[in-house]
C-alpha cells in the first residue's frame, strides 16, 4: 500500500504566526501554493493559512492587511499526518475534515511535507483524487 511519502511535497514553505500576511501570500506565489503552514519554534505545525483564510477572515472583515499576521488568518488546530500514514488513512482524513491539503510530520512532530489533491492527482491517484475532491466540494465544514 502506498504510503503518504509516496506522493507528498517534500520540505514544504512554512512560516511563524507572526510573519505578515504579505509575507504568506509571496510565499504562496513563490511555490506555487495556497496553503503554508503555520509552524512554532520547533518546527511543528500550530496552523494552516489559505489564500481564502485571507480573503474570509481578514479582507472580508475589513480588516487592515498591512498590519495583520499569519497568526490573525491561520486555521488551527491544524490536523496532520504521520510520514509512515498510508495513503488511504491520509485520504480518509482530508475527505472527514473536508481539506484540500494536509501537512505531513516525522516522528518528532516537525513538518517535513505536504499531501494535497494536486499531489494524488499527479500520481496518477484517480480515485482518491476524485473521492478527496467529491467530500471537500460538499456544502458545510466536516
Amino acid at each position: 500500500m502506498a504510503a503518504v511519502t509516496d506522493v507528498m511535497t517534500r520540505n514544504p514553505a512554512s512560516c511563524r504566526a507572526d510573519a505578515s500576511l504579505q509575507e504568506v501570500a509571496r510565499l504562496m506565489v513563490e511555490h506555487d501554493c495556497g496553503q503554508i503552514p503555520v509552524v512554532d519554534e520547533g518546527g511543528r505545525p500550530v496552523g494552516v493559512v489559505t489564500d481564502r483564510d485571507i480573503v474570509v477572515r481578514v479582507v472580508a472583515h475589513g480588516q487592515e492587511c498591512r498590519g495583520a499576521t499569519a497568526g490573525d488568518a491561520m486555521t488551527t488546530p491544524v490536523s496532520t499526518v504521520r510520514e509512515d500514514t498510508s495513503l488511504r488513512d491520509c485520504v480518509c482524513l482530508m475527505e472527514a475534515e473536508k481539506v484540500r491539503r494536509t501537512p505531513v510530520v516525522d516522528a518528532g512532530g516537525m513538518l517535513v511535507g505536504m499531501v494535497s489533491i494536486a499531489d494524488l492527482a499527479r500520481a496518477g491517484k484517480d480515485e482518491a483524487t476524485a473521492s478527496v475532491v467529491s467530500k471537500v466540494s460538499e456544502p458545510g465544514k466536516g
